[in-house]
């Protein structure tokens, strides 16, 4: 006899939510690799001089990017985090038997979403830390930023390490996003690796230029 209709809608409702949380987390995702390239720009705008930087921060203040983008970037960070948190093994038992997978199958890119959610792990404190500190001492100049380095060089130590777990995260995600959802086809991976590859190295080396110059413009 055939099952009443009505016995499959709740996991056809179940499986069309996941679809669309799958959705949301992708593009979370992009919405903050977008943002984070172009804040890592701006940030570089120090290397041109104190003032370029000055300026850049002053016109976003002005048209309410910190005020109100801040704390909109903040919320979608979260929800991110809140959308990945879904999938990942959060109790001891599944890490464990997660751990043994990886270390059976050796699948180059199981290894790579092991190390995608161990930054993201990192990323979500350490991120939401550094936004809350900015959003709470507005506004934004290159000295008060360089002086921050200078008075507090444990700072220096915080941003060395988030500055390269987030590009990684960034690179990582766009390969993952790409591989799930059929943009890039198994020819194509490795390609895209190395594309990905050089996002990492390219915007993290910016990123700690960056950092260099404000440690010694407060010098």
């Amino acid at each position: 006899m055939q099952a009443p209709l009505t016995a499959h809608r709740p996991a056809l409702s179940a499986r069309r939510l996941d679809g669309v949380l799958d959705w949301a987390r992708m593009f979370s995702g992009l919405g903050l690799a977008v943002f984070m390239l172009g804040h890592t720009l701006l940030a570089a705008s120090v290397l041109l001089g104190p003032a370029a930087m000055n300026a850049v921060a002053a016109r976003l203040e002005a048209g309410g990017a910190h005020q109100l983008g801040g704390p909109l970037i903040f919320l979608l960070f979260l929800a991110h985090f809140a959308l990945v948190a879904r999938k990942l093994p959060l109790r001891p038992e599944e890490q464990k038997t997660l751990w043994l997978h990886a270390r059976l199958i050796h699948h180059a890119d199981t290894w790579l979403w092991l190390a995608q959610a161990a930054t993201g792990a990192a990323i979500l404190f350490m991120g939401a830390y550094h936004m809350w500190t900015v959003l709470a001492d507005l506004p934004i100049t290159a000295l008060k930023s360089a002086q921050a380095l200078r008075t507090e060089p444990w700072r220096l130590g915080f941003y060395l390490l988030l500055a390269p777990l987030v590009h990684a995260h960034l690179g990582l995600g766009l390969y993952r996003i790409a591989v799930k959802w059929g943009v890039v086809g198994r020819a194509g991976r490795k390609r895209f690796k190395t594309f990905a590859t050089f996002l990492i190295l390219a915007s993290a080396a910016l990123s700690l230029a960056t950092l260099s110059r404000l440690w010694f413009l407060g010098a």
